[in-house]
């Protein structure tokens, strides 16, 4: 790139970065079984898998793909 054109670059704290994976992850399992957002998210919310396994476990989550991610959602959060 050229130099000067990445004046300004936004970094997020680490809590904004797991609270947007988070809700990446709902909306992905939403979209894939077809339910409303937040009813993924309060069935969700219900069993833990947001705080107890999501952003618990944020550091090696975020660098799997999306599908296993939400294969693994899908049987906690069901």
């Amino acid at each position: 790139m050229e130099n000067g054109r990445l004046e300004k670059q936004i970094r997020l704290p680490l809590d904004e970065l797991k609270l947007a994976f988070a809700a990446s992850c709902v909306e992905g399992l939403a979209r894939k079984t077809g339910k409303p957002y937040i009813e993924v998210y309060e069935r969700m919310s219900r069993v833990g898998a947001i705080e107890n396994y999501i952003l618990k476990n944020y550091d090696t989550l975020h660098t799997e793909s999306r599908e296993y991610i939400n294969n693994k959602e899908r049987s906690t959060a069901c």
